[in-house]
């Protein structure tokens, strides 16, 4: 292979990866796809940035910077708040209502809530404002939360009404 392909073949394997990134938003494939876009380009544009070793430098950099931007950013609302372990993990988890929470309907956001911190959410308590802050009282399998408004209680005081309840 010529050295002159290099830098194509990088062209085109960061476009793909940019195109994959629409299909799985937040795999971070838009961080390398970028790298490998902007060294192949510099690769076709400046003859001596051609070379293998040059190349994987700008890829590096490039990737960090990329990175860096990615998650300084804060794109995909909350990526780099960290996975979820699953639908139990939200659970006492706390956040603010972005579009009014009623019986039927509802956007929060959860605080470290994973990939994608934006959820459905469900009240059994009557409406929650735009706006209020909320804990998660039964995370329903991930797909739609259950929620109340936060009222200046604790955990502790919410599994005390809990065991009294019981």
């Amino acid at each position: 292979m010529a050295v002159e392909t290099l830098p194509l073949l990088l062209v085109i394997g960061g476009v793909a990866l940019m195109v994959m990134e629409a299909f799985a938003p937040g795999a971070h494939f838009v961080v390398i796809g970028t790298a490998l876009l902007v060294a192949g380009i510099a690769g076709l544009l400046f003859a001596p940035l051609a070379a293998p070793i040059a190349l994987a430098v700008i890829v590096l950099v490039v990737g960090g910077i990329s990175l860096w931007v990615y998650r300084h950013f804060d794109i995909y609302e909350g990526t780099d708040e960290g996975k979820t372990e699953g639908s139990d993990s939200l659970r006492g988890k706390t956040g603010y209502v972005v579009e009014r929470v009623t019986e039927r309907d509802g956007r929060v956001k959860i605080e470290g809530g994973g990939f994608s911190s934006r959820y459905a959410a469900r009240t059994t308590t009557g409406d929650i404002a735009e706006g209020t802050d909320i804990i998660v009282t039964d995370p329903g399998g991930g797909n739609v939360l259950t929620v109340e408004a936060l009222d200046g209680r604790d955990d502790i005081d919410r599994e005390l009404d809990r065991g009294r309840e019981e």
